[in-house]
C-alpha cells in the first residue's frame, strides 16, 4: 500500500509541465536579456497622423513645456513633453499588498513623430527582477511621470516590488502627476464615474471594441501561468496600450483647462462650474466669476444651478461688486431652494450696512424668519425695528 502511494506521488511530481507557448506568437515582441535575467517586451507606435477619438496624436509633441504648472500650482518644472512618461500597470490583483505583482508595465512616450508605448511583461514570477531593471532603464531620461490613480495604486505597488527584489525604485527623482485628481475636479459634477474608459468614450469620443474588463485581467494572467496558453494575453496588452494612449490624450486636455480656461473649449455647464470652483479656491476670482456665469447660462440640474448661483454671489462680494452680488441673492431669494434663507439674510445685511435702508433690511429679515427661525435673524429684526422706528429714520422715510 505504501509502495503504491509512493508510486502515485512520483507520477505527480514527474508529470511534465505544459510547454511554454511563445508569447510572441500572439503579441509582436521579443525576449530581452538583462543582467537580472530575461523578460518579454513589445512596443506599439502611433504615428503623428493618427487620431485617438477626437485627439490628434501628432499634436501631443506641441504641448507647452509649462502645461502642468496650472494643475500643480507651479510645482512642476518646465519640461518638454518628450521627457514625460505615461505609466500604467496590469496586476495580479486589484487590492494591492505585498503579494500583488505588476506582471505587465506599460510606458508611453511622446515623440516628434508620434506616440510610442513600450510594454514590459514577465512570463513568470522569476522574470520580475529583469522586468523591473528594464523599467528603471526606460525612465532614466524622464523628468515627469503621469499616471491615473498611480499615486494610490500603481507607484506604491511598484515601489514594494522593487524593495522585495532588493532594488531602489526609480520614482523618487521624478515629478509625479496623478491625472485622476484633476479629472475628478473637472468632470465629477457631469459624470457619475471618472473611470479612464468612461472619459475615453465621453470626452475623447473613442469606444473600445471587445475590450477585456479590468476585473478579468488577473484571472487571465493566472490562467496563462497555469496552462501556458498565451493567446488570451493579447487583449490585455491592447487594453494596457489603450489606457496609456487615453491617459496621454487627456493630459493634453485636463491641465489645459486649469492653465487657460478661456481657450479650453468647455461646452457643458457642469464642467464650467467644476472648474470655476477650483479657480475660486486658487484665488483666481475673475476667471471663476466668468466661468460661473457661463455655467449658469447652460442647462444644469436645479441643485447645481442654485449652488453655482450662491458661489457666484460670494465671489461678487469678494470682488466688492456688491450690487451684482445683491442681484444674484435676489434671484435666490425669489424661489424655493436650499439657499433661500441665507440669500434673504445676505440681502438684509446689504440694505442695512451698505444702503442704510433699514426698512428694506427689516422686510428681508421678516421674510427669512417666516421660512426658518434663527436666533441671528431674531436679533437682527430686534435691532432693525429699533433703527426703523427712530425719529430721524422716520423723517428720512
Amino acid at each position: 500500500m505504501a509502495d503504491a502511494a509512493a508510486a502515485a506521488d512520483r507520477m505527480v511530481t514527474e508529470r511534465p509541465k505544459p510547454e511554454l507557448e511563445r508569447v510572441e506568437d500572439h503579441v509582436p515582441g521579443e525576449q530581452v536579456d538583462t543582467p537580472h535575467g530575461q523578460h518579454f517586451e513589445t512596443s506599439k507606435f502611433y504615428d503623428g497622423k493618427k487620431r485617438h477619438g477626437t485627439v490628434d496624436i501628432g499634436s501631443l509633441c506641441e504641448l507647452p513645456h509649462d502645461l502642468l504648472d496650472g494643475i500643480t500650482n507651479g510645482e512642476f518644472p518646465s519640461v518638454p513633453p518628450e521627457r514625460w512618461a505615461f505609466l500604467d500597470t496590469e496586476t495580479t490583483g486589484l487590492a494591492g499588498g505585498s503579494g500583488t505583482c505588476a506582471f505587465l508595465i506599460g510606458i508611453g512616450r511622446i515623440t516628434r513623430g508620434g506616440f510610442e508605448v513600450r510594454q514590459f511583461f514577465m512570463r513568470d514570477y522569476a522574470e520580475e527582477p529583469s522586468q523591473l531593471f528594464a523599467l528603471s532603464a526606460a525612465l532614466e531620461d524622464v523628468d515627469v511621470l503621469v499616471t491615473y490613480n498611480g499615486k494610490t495604486f500603481d507607484v506604491p505597488l511598484l515601489e514594494t516590488r522593487y524593495r522585495m527584489t532588493r532594488r531602489l525604485p526609480p520614482f523618487s527623482s521624478l515629478r509625479h502627476l496623478d491625472l485622476l485628481h484633476g479629472a475628478r475636479r473637472l468632470w465629477r459634477l457631469r459624470f457619475e464615474s471618472c473611470k479612464l474608459t468612461e472619459l475615453e468614450t465621453r470626452i475623447l469620443g473613442h469606444s473600445r471594441e471587445d475590450d477585456v474588463p479590468g476585473e478579468m485581467i488577473p484571472y487571465l494572467y493566472f490562467d496563462y501561468l497555469r496552462t501556458r496558453r498565451a493567446a488570451r494575453l493579447a487583449p490585455i496588452f491592447l487594453h494596457n496600450v489603450l489606457d496609456i494612449v487615453t491617459l496621454a490624450c487627456l493630459t493634453g486636455i485636463v491641465p489645459w483647462a486649469f492653465r487657460d480656461p478661456s481657450s479650453c473649449n468647455l461646452r457643458h455647464g457642469a464642467e464650467m462650474v467644476s472648474l470655476a470652483r477650483w479657480l475660486r479656491n486658487e484665488g483666481r476670482l475673475e476667471e471663476a466669476r466668468k466661468l460661473f456665469r457661463a455655467g449658469i447660462s447652460r442647462p444644469l440640474s436645479d441643485s447645481l444651478m442654485f449652488r453655482a448661483m450662491w458661489d457666484l454671489a460670494g465671489i461678487e462680494k469678494k470682488l466688492a461688486c456688491y450690487d451684482a452680488a445683491a442681484g444674484v441673492f435676489s434671484d435666490l431669494a425669489s424661489c424655493r431652494n436650499p439657499h433661500r434663507v441665507d440669500a434673504l439674510q445676505e440681502l438684509a445685511k446689504h440694505y442695512e450696512r451698505r444702503e442704510k435702508n433699514y426698512r428694506m433690511a427689516l422686510e428681508f429679515t421678516e421674510a427669512a424668519l417666516a421660512i426658518e427661525d434663527r436666533e441671528e435673524l431674531r436679533k437682527r429684526r430686534q435691532r432693525l425695528v429699533k433703527y426703523a422706528s427712530a425719529p430721524a429714520m422716520a423723517r428720512l422715510l
